[in-house]
């Protein structure tokens, strides 16, 4: 199932075989929460830019249009017309970011929905049953996201839960997977680690979860108010007390440079909804740095995004004419930029295997990070 093709130190070149293909990685997963990326991007756009996993989130789908109408539709690769794989957020981080609205019990959470204030339950086995109901590729376990900085006892009272919660979700999962109107039986089941930054936390709850014997494992609770320097180091301490032949995924990471240190520290996984987020406000990704395309600079600039770029907006149109759509606030010049930070995304990620394979990676991290200077470390434009 998951085979890795090549290691230069504790970086992976590897693929992950799945009912909807296989996955080359490292990936990095492209954010559709609601079944779309946002930016008018549709699923034949995904096809022409390099996207291999898209990700979908259980509570948004959840509340609307419900995940019962998706399965009643034939599941959401039938729904939004996408036959490869993908990924379903188990629905904690939400409830981590609706902390005025929610309240943490042993039996799960309870919480009002966003929408209509609704009160909604959600504990392992709501999470498991939404997500097979989904019938997405993989299923993300229910955990409790902890701030990072909150007390240890806090931390270690929510570490040990996530895990109690990871036992109930691999139950639940087995049971759904045997069911005869499941329309994935071969959904996988990664499981989270959790504990903020306190390493040894950390360390003791990725060995309990390892025992497990789970499809992956990712690392959650990063990118939540802790420095680059400390997710790094994180990374360091956890990653090696994680299956070496199960994929790993680090949970909304994040920019260029960091997917670059992740890939570096043993990372497969990332997601991030930083490249659609920015595009829509006419920050685009190049490998010389980050342009903010309202600068009055641009405006008469008949250069594409990033000479050389084969992504639907480099191909055809100028950095003058999606900048006058943004200023127009025309929802093409948005769908430009979605569509070209993806594609920077996507190829990076592309040539990070390429690297790999070649047993040059060190060298290309070192170039990339690099050529992305002021990317990487300040918000300057070039």
């Amino acid at each position: 199932m998951y085979r890795i093709l090549k290691q230069e130190g504790r970086a992976k070149r590897a693929e992950l075989s799945t009912v909807h293909g296989v996955i080359q990685t490292p990936v990095f997963m492209n954010v559709g929460t609601a079944a779309a990326i946002k930016g008018a991007v549709s699923t034949e756009d995904l096809e022409q830019i390099k996207t291999q996993v898209e990700l979908s989130n259980t509570y948004h789908l959840h509340v609307r249009p419900g995940d019962r109408v998706v399965k009643q539709l034939g599941g959401l690769h039938k729904f939004m017309a996408w036959n490869k794989p993908i990924l379903t957020d188990s629905g904690g981080f939400q409830v981590f970011s609706l902390a005025s609205l929610r309240k943490i019990k042993e039996e799960g959470v309870y919480f009002n929905s966003h929408i209509d204030g609704r009160k909604i339950f959600m504990g392992p086995e709501e999470s498991m049953q939404i997500q097979s109901n989904l019938a997405s590729t993989i299923a993300m376990a229910f955990d409790e996201c902890a701030p990072s900085k909150a007390d240890r006892g806090y931390v270690q009272a929510s570490a040990d839960r996530t895990v109690r919660w990871l036992e109930r979700c691999k139950r639940e999962m087995a049971r759904l997977n045997g069911l005869e109107d499941t329309i994935n039986p071969g959904q996988l089941l990664f499981g989270i680690n959790q504990g903020a930054i306190y390493d040894d936390i950390r360390i003791e709850q990725a060995k309990r979860i390892s025992e497990m014997e789970l499809d992956g494992y990712a690392v959650g609770g990063l990118a939540v108010g802790e420095t680059h320097e400390e997710m790094y180091h994180i990374l360091e301490e956890v990653v090696p007390f994680l299956p070496k032949d199960k994929p790993t995924y680090l949970m909304g990471v994040g920019t260029p440079a960091n997917i670059l240190e992740g890939v570096e520290r043993g990372i497969d996984f990332f997601d991030c909804v930083y490249p659609t987020r920015n595009g829509r406000h006419g920050h685009l990704y190049t490998n010389h740095g980050k342009i903010n395309l309202f600068n009055a600079k641009y405006e008469l600039d008949e250069r594409p995004i990033e000479e050389g770029c084969g992504c639907p907006a480099c191909r055809r149109y100028s950095r003058a004419y999606i900048r006058h759509l943004l200023k127009a606030k025309e929802m093409l010049g948005m769908r430009l930029c979605v569509l070209h930070n993806l594609y920077f995304y996507n190829t990076m990620m592309e040539e990070i295997r390429e690297a790999l394979d070649k047993g040059q990676f060190g060298e290309y991290k070192k170039r990339k990070l690099e050529g992305m200077a002021s990317l990487a470390n300040t918000r300057e434009d070039v």
